[in-house]
């Protein structure tokens, strides 16, 4: 796609767009899905949709960086600014999903990187981008939260060796982040 209908669509998104692509109900949903994943084992998911790149991000594609390349730059640096790195078994995941260009992203934190290889990743990204590119996004999150939810269930279960897995403190939060 060229670089001016692709800046003209980000322009014209905005979070408004994101929460109506989603839906009030599917995000109550997803939230739920995440709230009972992490019953499930000791890791934290974090839930981001973008409904647009800023435009220093589309600059860079401007200057020849492809898209794909500048939509992982971005869920990195999300990663970051909502804290996902810093839980305290450094077993947080970001799923971002990038409305404007109907991809999916997932930034694991080290403990969870050490246990699940890149093509692991790789494989939950392209089973759910065929939902994301029909605009059926909540089913594609779902997926992807189950699929995350499956690999923390046995890297990371709740209930550890010798003791039973308590009530843990929530970390992050388990509401989709809309921006």
């Amino acid at each position: 796609m060229s670089a001016l209908p692709r800046l003209f669509r980000h322009l014209w998104l905005d979070a408004g767009d994101a929460r109506r692509a989603i839906g009030p109900d599917a995000m109550q949903r997803l939230e739920v899905r995440v709230r009972d994943s992490e019953r499930q084992h000791t890791g934290e998911i974090c839930l981001c949709v973008e409904a647009s790149l800023p435009l220093s991000y589309l600059w860079r594609h401007v200057r020849g960086a492809p898209i794909a390349a500048v939509v992982r730059e971005r869920a990195v640096t999300l990663f970051g600014k909502l804290r996902v790195w810093d839980t305290e078994l450094n077993n947080g995941v970001l799923i971002y999903l990038q409305l404007a260009e109907h991809r999916i992203e997932i930034v694991a934190d080290r403990a969870v990187a050490r246990t699940v290889g890149a093509a692991e990743w790789q494989r939950m990204v392209d089973e759910a981008t065929p939902e994301f590119r029909t605009g059926r996004y909540a089913e594609g999150l779902e997926r992807t939260i189950d699929a995350v939810n499956a690999v923390l269930r046995a890297a990371f279960p709740a209930v550890e060796a010798g003791g039973e897995g308590g009530e843990r403190a929530n970390q992050l939060p388990n509401q989709p982040v809309v921006r």
